[in-house]
């Protein structure tokens, strides 16, 4: 693996200041292996084809097609750089861990310039390592904004969470908006006050530091702002689009929920970006998180090669493939002008997370452990009694964020249980030991039909394992009974031992 990746480096190098004088230096054709989410398969076939049909260079793209999805592409890769696909999809998220894997080529400066103008900024962001791209953006659709029966809620207050409550005070109805149990919901408040959760890596992989500040004058802020909504007899801590049908009168969530709403609130749909607080006197749009798709070239041996795939890339990446994907599938295109479409613009949905989008903050490598500690930042502001409580709260949220960086070999290496287990609700480990070469066992647990729980390493979500292996579904425990919980990581199995 490390012949190979110095050979990749080596053929990077030569990209980065190689230029082909014409188009006939790409000409030939080139067995490309392609990993796609199954439901673009065969779209991403005719793409190919067409590309082969227009591309004036005289390349011709062999393609084996492979369904791989977006998680589990990043996965694959970094696994075995040499056996994966030659281009790829992935979640943004996955973007750091590509990087110092050595599975992405970067962009040579004129297709990264010219793929930065015709893309959203955030995304654009999202690909970028330093100052350099490595990635071309595919689509822009994963992030939050509100839903609203306008029954119950008036047009002229969808800009104010202070008029928001109270509406849905007057009318009885919930306001949801999971602020207690997930901290990509949470966040939103800090981010709309200026505040940063930015994490550093070392070439492994490792955190190694974050630059954080929502405990600071801007996070009490935030946490003002957050209490109004926490405080209210009628807020629901959800962002399921079924809480329409459980008497909420607004819901907090995505273009996935789409179809479903529009099938239960019909021409009393409302739709549109988060609203603003205030605090003394003054106004701040909430924030949010906001995740991408982007598509990933490996490094080739073969330099010209290598031109060729980058090619494809920013043809499959271009204006017309990402408007055939979202006429298709309705996925939310990255590129600028196919926003501005008369067909897109005319999606509610994607029309309010792009006039979100300005106020949104791309999700980068987040350390695992970060999901559980800022998901309680709720809970600790609504116990809040005072601004000192506050403080506390934000203080809380501090010293557990610099404990990360001071756990032991032994405590980031050690497993544990986690889930909905005898009343908890996925914020305790149940701890785990090593009872035979890789295989992990838990105490014996009074364990429920219908709780799930998941097996992780180092109290954080980098590494676990569920029903179907890494980074699996949730097991769901199928009858009541006392059991231990054993994992086989070489297998990637978990086990119930009944007691």
């Amino acid at each position: 693996m490390k012949k190979f990746l110095s050979v990749l480096l080596a053929a990077m190098m030569v990209l980065s200041v190689c230029s082909f004088a014409g188009a006939s230096s790409l000409a030939g054709t080139y067995d490309v292996t392609i990993w796609v989410a199954n439901e673009i398969v065969d779209l991403t076939k005719q793409q190919v084809e067409a590309f082969n049909a227009s591309n004036d260079a005289g390349i011709v793209i062999n393609a084996t097609i492979e369904p791989v999805s977006e998680a589990d592409a990043a996965t694959n890769m970094i696994t075995d750089v040499a056996a994966g696909g030659d281009i790829y999809c992935f979640a943004q998220d996955q973007f750091s861990r590509l990087v110092q894997a050595g599975a992405l080529a970067k962009l040579g400066k004129a297709a990264a310039e010219e793929v930065s103008a015709a893309n959203d900024a955030g995304v654009v962001g999202a690909a970028k390592s330093g100052d350099e791209l490595y990635a071309y953006p595919m689509t822009a659709d994963n992030g939050y904004f509100m839903y609203y029966d306008k029954r119950y809620i008036p047009d002229e207050d969808v800009d104010s969470l202070e008029k928001l409550i109270a509406d849905c005070e007057a009318a009885q109805k919930y306001f949801a908006f999971e602020m207690n149990t997930s901290a990509w919901y949470a966040a939103s408040f800090f981010f709309g006050t200026g505040c940063v959760s930015e994490w550093k890596t070392d070439d492994a992989g490792k955190f190694i530091s974050v630059h954080d500040t929502f405990n600071s004058p801007a996070g009490l802020i935030a946490a003002k702002g957050m209490k109004k909504l926490v405080d209210s007899p009628f807020h629901l801590n959800s962002s399921s689009q079924d809480s329409f049908a459980s008497n909420a009168a607004i819901v907090v969530t995505g273009t996935w929920a789409y179809t479903d709403i529009e099938k239960m609130l019909g021409e009393n749909m409302g739709v549109t970006d988060l609203p603003s607080f205030e605090v003394d006197g003054q106004q701040y749009h909430l924030g949010s998180f906001n995740g991408c798709k982007l598509m990933g070239v490996k490094p080739q041996e073969d330099a010209v090669k290598a031109a060729a795939l980058h090619r494809l890339a920013r043809y499959l990446t271009g204006e017309e493939c990402q408007m055939q994907r979202f006429e298709a599938r309705a996925w939310g295109p990255a590129n600028l002008a196919a926003q501005q479409s008369e067909k897109v613009q005319a999606n509610p949905g994607l029309a309010a997370l792009y006039k979100q989008s300005p106020y949104s903050l791309p999700q980068g490598q987040i350390h695992g452990s970060w999901w559980d500690i800022a998901k309680v930042i709720a809970d600790d502001v609504k116990a809040a009694t005072d601004e000192a409580g506050l403080q506390q709260a934000l203080q809380n949220y501090e010293d557990k964020m610099a404990a990360l960086f001071t756990m032991s070999e032994e405590e980031m290496n050690a497993w544990g249980v986690i889930g909905s287990i005898g009343g908890t609700m996925w914020d305790k480990d149940f701890p785990m030991t090593e009872v035979a070469t890789d295989v992990f066992e838990s105490e014996a647990l009074e364990l429920h039909a219908g709780e799930e729980f998941k097996c992780r390493q180092g109290a954080s979500w980098d590494v676990n394992y569920g029903s179907d292996g890494l980074n699996g579904a949730n097991v769901k425990v199928e009858a009541d009974g006392t059991y231990k919980v054993q994992l086989n990581v070489a297998e990637g199995t978990i086990t119930l031992i009944a007691q």
